[in-house]
């Protein structure tokens, strides 16, 4: 079985869940309810460059930010799968609110491996936890007594806008070399705002600046790796039974990604089926385009990419439980294949998402489309930016796949 802690952990002080009878059915309607104001809210979130205060206010009100958070701090321990199905409903009203809320909200997971005293303070007396992360360029890590003095210009920290804190790798230097993930709080962080790009303008994922920040060795997690989520080194669990605390880091991160992906799917599905019942053919019989063949062979064509990425994505939030739930009671490792397994399944839905994305951008037409401002152009815009992500490129995690396999033979 995995190892536990060899000396008595002391048991925090419960924080109550601001809904105690919220579930995850329930959330998840509350984020199908929410997506006409998430439609309606999309161009002032790209334009402003962030998701917007009333949206932002109505996601942290609503519990979103809580979904994988531990229970005695006030969150609501939801299941891996169940994250996946609220994140792809945020991301079908608004692929930028969808990032935001993923990454930002999947971090209690990592913040559960840290130690208990840091988990009750940074959790602090309301569990009102909001930590965007980064992980480039590698930070520096001065060894001092008690802890680091940190400093870095980390890129990319989506969501930081609504942050009460922020995660950062860093290298240690001197002999040790090794890495660490240290936590900070947003009172010694610097935000620049350096997000130009072509899509995903409203994820907020500006450079945060830590200038010679004292970080205390308990708000630090040595990791080890580059990859997104960086896995620490410990197997230990200081205070969570539930074993979704246990598994490894990455796969679930990667995974957020890919919800955002297959959201933003459905989103695109969902304006090509308005297009088809508002508008007819251009040509005799002058048809509704519902009604049109070709029209209905696209439609069909990306749903089936769609309902497959969604399955297929859900299915593997179920199997990290399975997994997580083997190796803390069984002992059974939830090791690199069964990591690559659930990589490779969330590469495959970013991907089969981009089709069905790409096919309906195409066949929506240059005005639905292709016009500036237009939510179908955005949503393209968006999906090709995430595409971009390092973890998202398939052919490393295929190669290293194919040699597992092959090991042996």
């Amino acid at each position: 079985m995995a190892t536990k802690l060899m000396e008595p952990v002391r048991k925090p002080k419960a924080i109550p869940q601001p809904e105690p009878g919220l579930t995850p059915e329930i959330l998840l309607e509350r984020a199908r309810a929410m997506r006409p104001k998430l439609r309606a809210a999309q161009a002032d979130c790209e334009a402003g460059g962030c998701v917007t205060p009333e949206i932002a206010a109505e996601l942290i009100a609503g519990g979103f930010f809580r979904m994988v958070q531990p229970r005695i701090f006030g969150g609501y321990e939801f299941g891996i799968d169940d994250f996946y199905k609220v994140i792809i409903e945020i991301a079908r009203g608004c692929s930028e609110t969808g990032w935001v809320t993923s990454l930002v909200g999947g971090h209690p997971v990592v913040l559960a491996r840290y130690p208990a005293s840091t988990q009750i303070e940074v959790f602090g007396e309301a569990g009102d936890f909001r930590c965007p992360g980064a992980l480039t360029p590698l930070g520096t890590a001065v060894p001092v007594e008690g802890g680091y003095r940190v400093s870095n210009h980390w890129v990319s920290a989506s969501g930081i806008d609504i942050g009460t804190h922020f995660m950062g790798l860093a290298r240690v230097e001197g002999e040790d070399g090794g890495l660490i993930q240290a936590i900070v709080d947003m009172k010694d962080c610097t935000i620049v705002d350096d997000w130009s790009v072509m899509g995903m303008r409203g994820t907020g994922s500006k450079r945060v600046d830590v200038e010679d920040v004292f970080v205390p060795s308990e708000r630090v997690l040595r990791v080890s790796g580059m990859e997104r989520g960086a896995e620490p080194l410990v197997t230990e669990v200081p205070l969570h039974e539930n074993p979704m605390y246990w598994g490894l880091i990455g796969p679930f991160l990667i995974g957020e990604t890919a919800a955002v992906a297959v959201g933003a799917a459905r989103g695109a599905l969902d304006l090509f089926e308005e297009i088809l019942r508002s508008k007819k053919s251009k040509a005799p019989p002058f048809r509704q385009m519902c009604h049109d063949p070709v029209a209905q062979l696209q439609y069909g064509q990306a749903l089936s990419l769609i309902s497959t990425a969604e399955a297929a994505l859900v299915r593997s939030g179920e199997e990290y439980m399975g997994y997580a739930r083997q190796w803390k009671e069984e002992g059974i490792p939830f090791d690199d294949v069964k990591r690559m397994r659930l990589n490779q399944i969330a590469q495959r839905c970013v991907q089969m998402a981009w089709e069905a994305i790409d096919l309906l951008f195409r066949a929506a037409g240059t005005s639905a489309s292709a016009k500036a401002g237009t939510p179908m152009g955005r949503f393209l815009r968006n999906v090709a930016v995430l595409r971009t992500h390092p973890v998202l490129q398939s052919e490393q995690g295929s190669v290293a796949a194919a040699m597992a396999a092959f090991q042996n033979g």
